[in-house]
């Protein structure tokens, strides 16, 4: 580069720093006005990844959102760990509780009620956790309510299982046994399947839950008894 040019440069560089305010910087004073009202942060949860071979709650929905992860949790059937918080068997409308093979009355349920929804339990990582708390929906273990309502009547009278085929009943279309004793809330379960943002085996729509996930049931194992047995709340037969 010829002399002159270089000198050019070096005198566009020196103002182009020199640019600006030369007065000497003021802190601004401390905001007095009113503070903002914002809410508290979330806490995070404390539970691990797995406990064992089993998936917590916190650690299978992580997973599931997650890109790195995801295929860790969907592409085969995991097990995940949790208690029993809720069910929706007890408050099962009358009309659809009776034997197997026989279609629910045309006003089932009575009008301006709720569609009849899929049996299912959610688990939690807190014994007693409420809605507000990370909770899994298990689906596909019975496909109605008198499925479920045969398997309360054979089970209600079992000490134990000795013979799993002739035991526990079998739900035909979803080909799976139906969980004994019957999931009731504050027992601690293992429960395996397909995990993922979908469950798509109901001919009545889809059920999903784009936080959580949803549980295609396999199968149970109970690590701790529920304090009760399920009953439902109302008669069997009525509307």
């Amino acid at each position: 580069m010829k002399p002159w040019r270089l000198g050019l440069a070096f005198a566009v560089l020196v103002v182009g720093c020199s640019s600006g305010s030369d007065e000497p910087y003021k802190p601004a004073p401390e905001w007095s006005g009113r503070k903002p009202n914002l809410p508290p942060p979330p806490t995070l949860s404390s539970a691990p990844i797995k406990v064992g071979d089993a998936y917590t709650i916190h650690g299978a929905s992580h997973h599931l959102r997650s890109r790195i992860h995801e295929t860790d949790v969907t592409k085969a059937p995991i097990t995940i760990i949790g208690y029993i918080v809720d069910e929706n068997i007890s408050d099962a409308p009358g009309c659809a509780l009776h034997k197997t093979g026989k279609a629910d009355p045309e006003n089932c349920p009575a009008a301006g009620q709720p569609p009849i929804e899929i049996p299912s339990f959610w688990i939690a990582d807190e014994k007693g956790a409420g809605k507000d708390k990370p909770r899994v929906r298990v689906l596909g273990w019975a496909k109605n309510y008198a499925t479920v309502f045969e398997a309360f009547e054979k089970y209600k009278n079992l000490k134990e299982i000795k013979n799993p085929e002739k035991d526990l009943v079998k739900d035909e279309i979803w080909s799976v046994d139906v969980p004994y004793p019957l999931p009731a809330v504050g027992a601690k379960v293992k429960i395996t399947g397909k995990y993922g943002f979908v469950f798509s085996k109901a001919s009545t729509g889809l059920v999903s839950d784009p936080v959580n996930g949803v549980m295609t049931y396999e199968k149970i194992e109970y690590v701790e008894p529920a304090p009760e047995k399920i009953s439902f709340k109302n008669k069997p037969g009525s509307k």
